[in-house]
C-alpha cells in the first residue's frame, strides 16, 4: 500500500527526478507543492505542520527539535556551500578585514538564517570576533515562532530596507543579501574563496544548510525508501548542481549523501548554533537525524 506526502522541495537538479516521477515507488508517493521562496516552506512546517516531507534549514531543524516540533530529518543535504563570501561590505568600505568587526552592525535576513550562523561561527573561530560584540539588524523573525532573539539583535522598520541601508552605510556589512549590484559591494573577508577552501582544509567542515525533513511519525516506516529515493533522483540528474563549483575544494561529489559523509559539517553547524544561543543545548546528529539503511 502507497502513502502519498504532501512535499515541498527547491527545484534542484538532484531532486528533479523525484519531482517529475521518474524516479518512483510503491510505497510513497508525493503531491508536490512549489512555494517560492523555499524558506517560507520552512516557516509553514515548523509553524503549522503544512508538509510531511519538507526542505528545511539545519539550524531550523535543531531549533524545532528544541520546542518539540517533532521532525526528523534525512542525511540528504539538497543545498550547502562556503559562506566567507556571503559577508560584504560596500565597494568604498574602510573595514580591511574581518577582524574589525567588533562594534560594527551587520544586517542579515534572520539571526537564525544558517549562512548566519555559519560565518558568526567563522568569525568567533578564524577571526577573533564574538557574535555579542556585532549588532545584528534583522528583516525578520526565526522559523520557529518561540524563539526570541537576543538583546543585540534589531529589527528594521516597515519600509526599510537592508541593501538600501548597506549601501547608504547604514550598516557596515551584511550577510547572504540577494539582489545586490556586485559592482557595489566587495567581500569583508580578502580573497574569500581562498580563505574558505584553507578553512576547509584546516576543518574537515563542509558546511550544511538545507536537508530534507519528514514528520517523526512517518520516519520508521519510509525512511529507508526515501533514502533509496532520494539517491536515485541524484544519481539520475542531468544537469550538475550548483555545487559542482566546489569539486577542486572537496573533491569529486560536492553533495554527498548520508550521516557519516556530512557528519563533521553537521556537528559543526549544531555546535555553532548552540554557541550562538539560537538553541538551549548543544545537539547529536543522531538526535536530529535518520540513521538506518
Amino acid at each position: 500500500m502507497s502513502v502519498t506526502l504532501k512535499a515541498a522541495l527547491a527545484d534542484y537538479p538532484h531532486v528533479k527526478a523525484l519531482k517529475d516521477g521518474s524516479v518512483r515507488s510503491e510505497q510513497v508517493a508525493f503531491a508536490w507543492e512549489t512555494v517560492t521562496p523555499i524558506t517560507r516552506a520552512f516557516r509553514r512546517m515548523v509553524r503549522t505542520g503544512d508538509f510531511d516531507l519538507c526542505e528545511i534549514a539545519l539550524t531550523t531543524l535543531a531549533q524545532a527539535a528544541a520546542f518539540g516540533k517533532g521532525l526528523t530529518a534525512l542525511p540528504v543535504v539538497v543545498m550547502r556551500g562556503f559562506h566567507h563570501a556571503a559577508l560584504v561590505c560596500p565597494i568604498g568600505s574602510p573595514l580591511r578585514g574581518a577582524e574589525e568587526l567588533a562594534g560594527k552592525r551587520i544586517g542579515v535576513r534572520a539571526f537564525s538564517q544558517t549562512t548566519g550562523v555559519w560565518l558568526r561561527g567563522i568569525l568567533l573561530d578564524s577571526y577573533g570576533v564574538d557574535h555579542r560584540s556585532i549588532t545584528w539588524v534583522t528583516e525578520e523573525d526565526a522559523h520557529v515562532q518561540e524563539y526570541r532573539d537576543p538583546p543585540n539583535v534589531m529589527r528594521i522598520a516597515p519600509g526599510q530596507d537592508l541593501k538600501t541601508m548597506l549601501l547608504s552605510g547604514e550598516i557596515d556589512a551584511a550577510i547572504a543579501l540577494a539582489g545586490l549590484d556586485a559592482k557595489l559591494v566587495r567581500t569583508v573577508i580578502p580573497h574569500a574563496d581562498e580563505a574558505a577552501a584553507e578553512w576547509y582544509r584546516r576543518t574537515g567542515a563542509y558546511p550544511v544548510n538545507h536537508v530534507v525533513c519528514i514528520k517523526t511519525a512517518l520516519y520508521p516506516a519510509l525512511g529507508a525508501e526515501l533514502m533509496r529515493l532520494f539517491i536515485a533522483a541524484k544519481a539520475g540528474a542531468r544537469e550538475p548542481s550548483a555545487e559542482a563549483r566546489f569539486r577542486p575544494i572537496v573533491g569529486s561529489d560536492p553533495l554527498p549523501y548520508g550521516l557519516e559523509a556530512n557528519r563533521a559539517g553537521i556537528e559543526l553547524c549544531l555546535r555553532y548554533a548552540a554557541e550562538q544561543g539560537l538553541v538551549p543545548r548543544g545537539y547529536k546528529p543522531e538526535g536530529l537525524f535518520f540513521t538506518g539503511g
